[in-house]
């Protein structure tokens, strides 16, 4: 299985509107000079905008952390109700797997080093806006979706390391010295190989 990376400089296309846009030149610098240290000013500077104008869209950087995650979540929401809509099997569970990897992987190794770093931060933003219960949610019922009922334990947390991998790329690629292609597509890889074959 490929996927290729949606988010960095290197592969991606530059998003298309300007929210979108904020979003990922503000996650570019929180990641290169840290969230604390980047201001709303050089966000602006950044993009070619007044203040004024970045205002308009966002009026901290707390409300652009809010629609990073707020766009994951939505993402996440969609995949679950489409895998409730399917027929259960070998082959959902694959496109399960696949999908969620090009979710967690929409923003590249930025998002999943951001995550991490900024535990606290994402933490009290998801609380404040329920979406820590979401995602609980969602995880278990991605779980149910991807563990046979007959499922042995090893098999059961193999389809749950299977989607837990993916979300620890960027603590685990930190020294690792590859492009970031290369790092998400051998994650998806792992991630992949981890559902036993008779899964």
């Amino acid at each position: 299985m490929t996927v290729t990376s949606r988010g960095g400089d290197h592969a991606a296309s530059p998003p298309s509107g300007t929210r979108e846009r904020i979003q990922a030149v503000a996650l570019r610098l929180f990641s290169e000079q840290g969230y604390e240290s980047t201001s709303m000013r050089q966000i602006a500077e950044e993009l070619g905008f007044t203040k004024a104008a970045l205002y308009y869209h966002f009026k901290s950087k707390e409300d652009i952390v809010r629609a990073l995650l707020e766009t994951m979540r939505s993402e996440v929401a969609d995949l679950v109700m489409w895998a409730g809509s399917q027929e259960p099997g070998p082959d959902l569970r694959r496109q399960v797997i696949a999908r969620w990897t090009a979710i967690m992987q929409h923003q590249g190794l930025r998002m999943f080093r951001f995550l991490s770093s900024n535990y606290r931060l994402v933490r009290d933003i998801r609380s404040d806006s329920g979406q820590r219960e979401g995602m609980a949610a969602a995880m278990g019922r991605l779980f149910a979706v991807l563990t046979p009922p007959n499922a042995s334990v090893e098999d059961r947390l193999r389809a749950r390391f299977a989607l837990l991998v993916i979300n620890m790329t960027g603590m685990a690629s930190r020294d690792i010295e590859a492009d970031e292609d290369e790092i998400l597509a051998a994650t998806a890889r792992i991630s992949a190989s981890l559902l036993p074959p008779e899964f």
